[in-house]
């Protein structure tokens, strides 16, 4: 069995990532915000919303 090694990407084949985000109900790319609003970009924190969990939501409490 031989082992795979990733393929090895120099510097002058790489090209830039074109960043998105939904801005005020449309998106925009990040790199046409200016200064500014591309550091409050940078600095938003990201989360995973947890599920809800209810057993069953239309049962009457007693």
């Amino acid at each position: 069995m031989t082992s795979k090694q990733p393929p090895v990407l120099r510097n002058e084949d790489r090209q830039p990532c074109e960043i998105w985000t939904r801005v005020m109900g449309y998106h925009r790319p990040v790199s046409s915000f200016n200064i500014g609003k591309q550091g409050e970009f940078h600095e938003r924190l990201h989360f995973t919303e947890q599920p809800m969990h209810v057993s069953n939501p239309l049962r009457k409490r007693a």
